[in-house]
Order: C-alpha cells, then structure tokens, then sequence
C-alpha cells in the first residue's frame, strides 16, 4: 500500500521472507545490504530479559549501499545521531517483546528515514503584507489606541 506521507510503497515485513526492502516504485533495498544483529533488550522485563535476545541492532552503511547519489548525500547532510561518523545508520528496537516485531520495527523505521529524504521540501517564498492588510492592521492600533486613551485618568 502507499505511504501516506511520502507516496512511497510500504511493504509488508515478514521475518525470514524479507529479501528487498522496498523504498519507493523504483528504489529498493537489498537484505544483504542490511545487517541485523539480535542483542539482549534493556530496561525491566523480569527473568524473561536476561535469557532472550529479543531486541535487535540494525546496520546500514549509506556509502556502501545501492541507494541513489541523491538519496546518499541527503541521508549523509542529514544531522542524526542514528547516523555516525562513517556514515552508517544505527537503529536499536527494543520496543516489542518479540524479535520479530523489533526487527519489523527497526526496518520500518529505516524504510521511514530514507522515505523523508525521497521528498524534497519546498522552498519558501517569501510574500510582503499587501496595502490594505497594512492600513487594517494601523486602522485597528489607532482604534485600540483611542479605547486605552479613554481610560486614562481625567486631569481637571
């Protein structure tokens, strides 16, 4: 189905069966690309956390990758602390008690932050406020003026 916000594809994530991550029509990722590591989660969970590694560690090297130049350079310019130095995305899920809905998890969230630099932001155009939209804004200060000026202290 489509995304709503980018008008990209949103496959659905099965674990195991998932070969392309797909981004858009016409841009896809390979699951060699993509290195996903199970590790243990943090936080509270009862006995039940330290025997299972349900969280998962995602990597995904920008430089390496088969993603368009353009896609590439904007991830790169892009000031994120799931991006470090060498240009690798990290993504650490944790949110589920399942590895397979953290690995869902993870992709998805990678599949979302290379959605948000397929689109290209408008560039803003900057207006003046018109003549009559200015004389309206004056018309209703002399008028306001005038109301605060009645309330001033009568001087005798």
């Amino acid at each position: 189905m489509l995304c709503p916000s980018c008008d990209l594809l949103r496959d659905s994530l099965h674990f195991k069966k998932l070969t392309v991550l797909r981004i858009s029509r016409n841009v896809s990722i390979q699951d060699s690309e993509i290195e996903l590591s199970a590790i243990r989660a943090q936080g509270a969970g009862g006995q039940n956390v330290n025997k299972v590694s349900s969280a998962i560690h995602l990597r995904f090297d920008i430089n390496a990758s088969s993603l368009p130049a353009v896609f590439k350079q904007r991830l790169s310019a892009q000031r994120d602390r799931r991006i470090s130095k060498e240009g690798v995305i990290i993504i650490k899920a944790q949110r589920f008690r399942t590895q397979e809905k953290n690995r869902d998890d993870a992709l998805q969230r990678l599949q979302k932050m290379i959605c948000t630099v397929a689109t290209v932001k408008k560039a803003r155009k900057p207006t003046r406020p018109s003549k009559a939209s200015k004389k309206k804004r004056l018309d209703s200060k002399t008028r306001r003026g005038r109301t605060k000026a009645l309330r001033a202290r009568v001087s005798e």
